[in-house]
């Protein structure tokens, strides 16, 4: 049995495809920053303000998204 060469292209981004789904996606990763900030609150200072940061960048792409 031989194993078969596989490619990985570590670090590749797939896109967001636009339309519904992109805004179904982004707010599911918004709402999971928030409850990691939530989850740092008290115990990581510098860990709850970077999910919180990243829960504001993707609002603001929300937002430009819905309007």
């Amino acid at each position: 049995m031989t194993m078969d060469n596989q490619y990985c292209k570590v670090g590749t981004v797939t896109p967001i495809t636009s339309g519904q789904q992109a805004v179904a996606i982004l707010e599911n990763r918004y709402r999971n920053f928030l409850k990691k900030a939530s989850d740092q609150n008290g115990t990581d200072k510098r860990l709850n303000e970077f999910f919180q940061n990243k829960a504001q960048n993707i609002k603001k792409i929300l937002e430009e998204l819905v309007h």
